[in-house]
Parts: structure tokens; sequence; C-alpha cells
């Protein structure tokens, strides 16, 4: 049996990039940059150029008609990724213009092969490529039409070693007409879409031969440091379980660090379980999650929590600023209104994998909607989803508060349905006895365990949250009309 030709992948040392294309860039592949005016085609193709180029990988970037190498650089210069020491060392700029006026490809086609066969780089860049495809529109005479022109280029420059990439500005539409898509080994779409003053860029794998690669659109962002591509996050299958695996182990419990709350739940959260803690404003949602990473700093297990609705550096919580302060607990803490769920998640688990966080809380699920760009909200239960699975497939308990109206008429967990999504559930209520606002709460489930189905009555105060005896001399207490028995 003949062996498989091994295809080397090259790191793109865009972040993010080499986990959607399937591992890396392959060698020698023939790609597309396309997109939209603004997109980020230039600053993706600089920051692959100066991240891959080397004194063993030269690099050779053509230009053509809308943007010279000087006004290139003078606005690339602007990024981290730009190295002024590799150019004209690993790598040049030549401009095509006077070529591409001439209006017959064959021309543009020699002076690449000889700039290439000349200076023999690794890496090919023609920016921008539709500027050269309308070279011969215009022109009967010329003698190589766009489909040669296409053809011709893709098999030299294969030929000669070569990876390259075409950048220009094209439209899905462009696809089923243009040749250059049919030719491509590799095709990168990017876009930027604005809605409701929110604008979102997001990258797509259009087609990359002889390898799989993530599939679906994925958001990025562009910083001073380049682009940053947060990958789409894809639920991996479950593994067939095996006849050993049919004896459930016990379940391995964490404390909450409230020991009334713990006899409620039969112990603690399940470890891997999430959470959500729903009630309205002024609850305590907070001083319990406080409580979650409390008990963990205290057993030596870090802890992480998302804040949306304030800055823990900033909140009245002084035990959870302590713990932020000593560093026991990482913050990620934005007011952004444009991210989507994988740049959150991402953001979330780089801060998990330093700490080796085992107890995770999002505060709350309202701010995260909030701080979602309108388009992904739409998706809100969908992402929420994944992001959770993510987390708790790797052993990370999270807590999940979300704010709820206190509306009697009706008995819901979350105003986004999406309670569901978690494996257990404590309810937080106001009610009102004899004249009187009082708090209480209850364990409504906890997935594949025992656990208590009383009514508590709680208080908060400045040691944090003290839970009573159960109500049991009441009935109707979550209707909103108590009464004695």
């Amino acid at each position: 049996m003949t062996a498989k030709l091994a295809i080397r992948r090259l790191a793109t040392g865009v972040p993010g990039l080499d986990e959607i294309l399937g591992g890396g860039l392959p060698e020698y592949s023939f790609n597309l940059i396309a997109g939209q005016t603004g997109s980020g085609k230039t600053t993706l193709a600089h920051q692959l150029m100066f991240s891959m180029a080397s004194s063993d990988c030269r690099a050779l970037f053509f230009t053509v008609l809308g943007e010279t190498p000087l006004k290139m650089l003078r606005y690339q210069q602007q990024f981290d990724f730009f190295d002024m020491t590799k150019v004209g060392e690993s790598v040049r700029f030549v401009n095509l213009a006077d070529e591409v006026l001439r209006g017959d490809f064959s021309f543009v086609l020699k002076r690449i092969i000889e700039e290439v066969e000349k200076y023999d780089p690794a890496l090919v860049f023609v920016d921008s490529f539709r500027s050269v495809s309308a070279t011969g529109v215009d022109n009967p005479a010329a003698a190589m039409s766009l489909q040669q022109f296409v053809q011709q280029l893709g098999v030299r420059l294969t030929s000669l070693q070569a990876t390259t990439f075409l950048v220009g500005e094209y439209s899905p539409a462009d696809s089923e007409t243009i040749p250059v898509f049919t030719v491509a080994d590799g095709l990168i779409w990017l876009s930027q879409n604005v809605l409701r003053s929110s604008m979102v860029r997001k990258i797509q794998i259009g087609k990359m031969r002889g390898q799989p690669m993530v599939p679906g659109l994925h958001s990025f962002r562009i910083r001073s440091e380049g682009v940053r591509i947060f990958p789409r996050l894809i639920m991996p299958p479950k593994a067939s379980a095996s006849p050993a695996a049919s004896v459930v182990p016990p379940l391995q419990r964490l404390s909450m660090g409230i020991a009334a709350l713990d006899e409620m739940m039969a112990g603690g959260l399940p470890m891997g379980h999430s959470l959500l803690v729903s009630g309205p404003s002024g609850s305590g949602k907070t001083q319990l999650a406080t409580a979650f990473l409390a008990e963990g700093v205290h057993s030596g297990e870090a802890g992480v929590i998302v804040a949306f609705d304030s800055s823990p550096s900033r909140s009245p919580n002084r035990q959870l600023e302590q713990m932020v302060a000593a560093g026991d607990v990482g913050v990620i803490s934005t007011r952004a209104l444009d991210l989507s769920i994988d740049e959150t998640l991402f953001d979330l688990t780089q801060m998990v994998h330093k700490m080796n966080a085992r107890r995770v809380v999002i505060d709350s699920l309202s701010g995260l909607e909030l701080a979602l760009a309108p388009e992904f909200r739409e998706d809100f239960r969908e992402s929420l989803y994944r992001m959770v699975n993510q987390l708790t497939m790797h052993g990370v308990s999270v807590l999940l508060t979300s704010e709820l109206e206190d509306r009697y008429t009706d008995f819901r967990f979350s105003p986004y349905g999406s309670a569901f999504l978690t494996d257990a559930i404590i309810v937080q209520r106001y009610i009102e006895i004899e004249g009187q606002i009082r708090r209480v709460m209850a364990v409504v489930k906890i997935r594949a365990s025992a656990h208590s189905h009383a009514i508590h009555e709680y208080h908060i105060s400045d040691d944090g949250i003290g839970i009573g005896a159960a109500l049991t001399e009441y009935s109707g207490l979550l209707s909103g009309h108590p009464r004695a028995h």
C-alpha cells in the first residue's frame, strides 16, 4: 500500500487562526483572502507575512494601484506585529502598477514569476488581486484570459514552492463567476456587520483542501496587536460508554460555603455541575456566589468571576474584593457592548487554565446578554449552552446568577428560558408576612441527586447569608399569598 503524502502545516502566527484552519496552513497552498472593504484583509495579510517571514522563509508582497508600499508601511507600522528589521531582508515589497496599467495579464504574470524566481520567497502575497484581475477585462486583444492567468499563476507559484495569498474585495456572489474561487486551495472570508450601532467582525474558512477545518463563522477583533480570532466552540461528540462505565461513581460534592445550604443540597453542589441562582434584585445572589468562591479559596481552590454588572474591585462586597486583591479569585470584568460568547469564553478559559480554577461564577446572565452584540443575542440560549458545557465537561463547577422579577402569577427561574441548561437551581424570593418583607430560598433541582424541597427563610448581614429553619407553618409562600396553617 502506498504511503500517504504528508502535507506540512505552517503555523500562521495569528491567534486563533490555526485552530479554525484545522492545525495550520498547508504548505505551497494557493489561497484567497476575500471580503468587503474595511473587513481587515490587508491587516490579516500583513500579520501573516510578518509573523511567518524569517531568514529561512522569505516573503514577497506585490502591491497594485490602490496601495503603494510606502502607504501600506505607514499604516501597518501601527500594529505590534510589524517588524521594520524584516523589511528589505526577509520581507520585500514590489509594485505591479506599471504591468497592470498595460492591460494584459501576460505582462503581470511575467513580472510576478520573474520576481519570485529572483527572490526565491516561501511566501507570496498579491494585494489587491481584484485590481489585477480587472487588467484584461476591457482589452479584447489581451494575450491571456483571466481563467488562463489564474490557472497559470497557481501552477507556477506552487511549482516554485511558494505558499500564496491573493487578497481581494469580493462578495459571496463573486464566488460563482470569478475563476480564482475555483482554482484556490484555500478560501478565507472576512466580513463586518453593523447592527444597532454595534460592529461585529467575522471570519469563515470557506474551504481548505486536504484538511478538516472548523466550520461556521468565527468572530474576531482588530486590536493594536493585530487580528485576534475567537474560534466558535463546537461541542465534541460524547464517547460511547464502555461496560465498565455502567457503574456510576458517587458524586463528589463541593461545599457552598453555607452549612445550612449544603444540608439543603444533600451535601453541596456535585463537582462539575452548573448551578443557576435566580432571584430579584437585592435578594443576595452575589453574596451566595461570594460564599461559593470563598469556600473554594478556603479549601485551596482558586476561582474566577465574570462580572458584567459591576467590577469586584469597586464592589461594596469586601470579602470578594479581598479575595481578588489577594490573587485567589481572578476577575473578568467588562462593560463592552459588542462581545461574542466565543470571545467571552476565550477570556474565561484562559483565566481558568492560568489559575487552575475549579469554581467559576458568571454574574449575571442579564449583564452577559447586554454585553453581547445584538446579533449574538438572538442565539443567546444556544451560546450559553455551549459555554456552560465547555466548562463543566472539564470538571469546572459553574454558578450563574439570573435576576428575576418577582411575579407571583408564574413560577419562572430565568427570563431567557435557559433554566433547563443548568444541572441545579436555587430560587430566591421576597415574601410578605405580617406587614414585613422577608426573604426565602429553596433548592428547586439538582440533577441526579436528592435534595431538600423545603422553603427556608434567610437573612443577609455583614457576615454573609444566614439560613433559618424551614417555614413549615406556612403554605402559598411562593404565590405571594402565604397562609398560616
